[in-house]
């Protein structure tokens, strides 16, 4: 974890996956076994060369134990290994990172940033990152900022692939928060790559009638301390199923991709996701699930969203 580039890899700490570690024990798989498979979330962190290794070993568990391997949201680092063990590949999204070096408030693309901090600085917000060791004496009022937030979206929390509101969790990272009167109107804790050259954030909630502006204002000042902080990127996190190929020639999966994208829209807003991250001109690059084709790929998305969802029904629900 030290030396990871990828604030991804910082999913490790929500306590519900199982680890695979190398014999070197320089490298890790973090996974969760599900119905069908054994679910790697993410390229093996750690060592490049035991990791390729691991991606065999992962495998010949998966298999021993009457399951089919996946390795979801993955980057191109071991995609000939996962060829190599005749699992499809299927694009599933594309993660925005943005180049802090030249990411700046001046321009037209900037207006809504530069419009929504001086909102905020007449509504009297005021931004600060938390220490980790100071989280633990505002968690009550991060609890309260969390289940108003969860109860406006009518939802319930996720896990393995994204964080949920667990103090234990929580209390492994630094956190940012908007105040309003001494109150914390909006938080988001804040993941940091291990080798300090990415930084991003996972939970992000607010309580009701805070504004577009105001979300617009976190982001603004989360990507101005990166940058203070010296950081090279900032990771937006991935737009789901973004960039699928329309063409005819299109691969066999692009298409079942581009299909669901299309429907999964009317429920999730994807494209709104999008276009929200298109503002910050980020750098796009693709995520990809390696698994078994044919028949047991509906198995492994299957697999994959309840995993996510804590259910098979609710990887139906909004």
């Amino acid at each position: 974890m030290e030396r990871s580039s990828d604030t991804q890899n910082s999913v490790a700490y929500l306590g519900d996956k199982a680890f695979l570690v190398a014999d070197q024990k320089d490298s890790f798989v973090m996974y969760a076994v599900a119905a069908h498979s054994w679910v790697s979330m993410g390229d093996p962190v750690g060592s490049e060369s035991s990791g390729r290794d691991l991606v065999w070993k992962f495998a010949e568990n998966a298999y021993a134990a009457g399951r089919f391997p996946v390795f979801y949201a993955v980057g191109d680092r071991y995609l000939t290994n996962y060829l190599d063990l005749g699992l499809a590949i299927l694009k599933i999204g594309e993660v925005a990172r943005v180049d802090l070096a030249t990411f700046t408030m001046d321009g037209k693309h900037a207006s809504d940033f530069r419009y929504a901090l001086k909102r905020a600085g007449r509504d009297g917000l005021n931004f600060a990152v938390l220490p980790r060791e100071d989280v633990p004496a505002v968690m009550a009022e991060l609890n309260e900022v969390s289940d108003s937030w969860l109860a406006i979206k009518s939802g319930h929390e996720k896990s393995f692939s994204l964080g949920r509101f667990d103090p234990a969790y929580l209390r492994e990272f630094d956190c940012a928060v908007l105040r309003k009167g001494g109150v914390i109107v909006a938080f988001a804790n804040l993941w940091r790559s291990g080798d300090g050259s990415e930084l991003s954030i996972d939970l992000m909630r607010y309580r009701p009638g805070v504004s577009k502006v105001t979300m617009d204002a976190l982001f603004a000042h989360l990507l101005l301390y990166g940058r203070t902080q010296g950081y090279i990127w900032f990771n937006l996190g991935a737009a789901p199923l973004a960039g699928l190929a329309q063409h005819p020639l299109a691969s066999t999966w692009n298409k079942v991709g581009t299909f669901v994208y299309s429907r999964a829209d009317e429920f999730y807003n994807f494209e709104g996701l999008r276009s929200f991250k298109e503002k910050f001109q980020p750098v796009w690059t693709p995520q990809f699930l390696a698994c078994p084709g044919g028949l047991r790929l509906p198995q492994a998305l299957l697999d994959v969203t309840t995993l996510i969802s804590g259910s098979a029904m609710g990887a139906l629900k909004r």
